[in-house]
């Protein structure tokens, strides 16, 4: 295993390029199990996540190419395998995306219990319930859900769940109905901009969904989807990363190719704490001022502040003047970074889905272990900061959802190095 090593108190000062969204891209990737002929897609990122979905697409009967340009050029040559398998669906909980296209294609699909980071319960009964509202039959056999169907119906489905919307139940029925019969209404869909990314890329490829964005998604269903050439999206969490990276530094960075309407909430919190934050031309610019001002935060389905920079955010607010609040509304076990944490000397106290940051003048190097994806880039960035040395253990975590991370932070004054553990 490898792990980064990381000697803090350096200015982080330049740009950097946001890479496209891992979370727009797998299910994307996805949806072209469901189109004839080849679809194109830019600004894929190269992350772990993404080529294990190729993994499981290629034993679905789906050839995923690279070109030299990094496109990503994807076609349907063999239809008759539904079962995405244990060994696959295990390593990574997004290809549970896979579930919508093979019964909406193929009248099929068998799929494994997800896994994917330690963040807490994250149950697929949404997604379930909504595709037999489509007309599935589903039954658990060996650890798999199985779901078939002669025809897929259009519907009303309502897809609310305990924490709110879910981004990927909304995005598997969308899918399914992509080519189900008649007219489908999703009430209390995820409004998140990757649900609007898939929603146009359906749409791109004949499919007539409308209401993207909303709380309310109507899909008529059509008979056949033709492949096509997409872009996807800057990635919201990367750009909200490297926000917090330049503001824990008291540094100055140019982010292009970053979207600050995907971001308000997370930038309206941190302008709150002292982070300037002004849109360009080409993205974002940001610095900070010296005294980072105490606040109070909840996660939220989007628009809300995301729970994916809950633990970022958390880093910055351990160096802020007074006592902070962050309450987990989506995930809320979602806490395993605080321990750690606190070894590098921040004074953390976890109360239910609550986290209770009571702001220290530094934080000090230590050896910490990642728990998941973003409480892995939560390490980092306080180990940017820390007195010292810090070595950021089981780092595969932080491979799923940032590309060569370490490589970015290099480039604007960042003293990281990825090392063998």
């Amino acid at each position: 295993m490898q792990a980064f090593e990381i000697v803090g108190g350096n200015r982080l000062r330049g740009s950097l390029t946001i890479g496209g969204s891992k979370n727009a891209a797998l299910p994307i990737m996805a949806a072209c199990l469901m189109c004839e002929g080849e679809s194109v897609l830019h600004n894929v990122p190269d992350l772990a996540d993404v080529r294990q979905l190729m993994v499981l697409l290629g034993r679905l009967g789906v050839v995923c190419e690279r070109d030299d340009s990094g496109a990503m050029h994807i076609r349907v040559e063999d239809e008759m395998n539904t079962h995405a398998e244990y060994e696959l669906v295990s390593k990574m909980r997004a290809s549970v995306c896979v579930m919508g296209p093979l019964l909406g294609k193929r009248r099929c699909a068998q799929v494994s219990m997800p896994g994917g980071c330690a963040i807490g319960d994250r149950p697929i009964d949404l997604h379930v319930r909504g595709l037999e509202a489509l007309g599935a039959e589903s039954e658990l056999a060996y650890g798999d859900v199985v779901l078939k169907t002669k025809k897929l119906k259009g519907s009303e489905i309502f897809l609310g769940g305990p924490f709110g919307s879910s981004v990927t139940a909304t995005a598997n029925v969308m899918m399914a109905a992509t080519m189900a019969e008649g007219r489908t209404i999703i009430a209390s869909a995820a409004c998140e901009p990757e649900v609007v990314d898939l929603a146009n890329f359906l749409n791109a490829c004949g499919a007539q969904i409308k209401g993207q964005g909303t709380p309310q998604i109507t899909i008529d269903g059509v008979k056949s989807l033709q492949g096509t050439e997409h872009t996807i999206i800057p990635d919201r969490i990367e750009a909200g990363t490297f926000l917090v990276a330049s503001a824990i530094t008291n540094g100055d960075l140019k982010l292009e190719n970053a979207r600050l309407d995907h971001l308000l909430a997370a930038v309206e919190q941190l302008r709150q704490v002292g982070v300037i934050i002004e849109r360009t031309e080409k993205g974002m610019e940001v610095s900070s001022s010296r005294r980072l001002e105490p606040v109070k935060i909840t996660t939220q389905p989007f628009p809300g502040f995301p729970t994916d920079l809950q633990a970022q955010t958390m880093a910055l607010l351990c160096l802020a003047d007074g006592n902070s609040v962050i309450t987990e509304k989506i995930f809320p076990d979602r806490f395993l970074h605080v321990a750690e944490l606190n070894r590098m000397g921040a004074r953390l106290r976890k109360e239910g889905p609550t986290v209770i940051i009571e702001g220290v003048k530094r934080l000090i190097g230590a050896p910490v272990m990642a728990s998941d994806l973003r409480a892995s880039a939560a390490l980092v960035l306080a180990g940017l900061i820390a007195k010292g040395k810090t070595r950021v253990h089981r780092i595969y975590h932080i491979d799923r959802g940032y590309e060569r991370i370490e490589e970015k932070l290099q480039s604007v004054g960042a003293n990281i190095k990825r090392v063998n553990d």
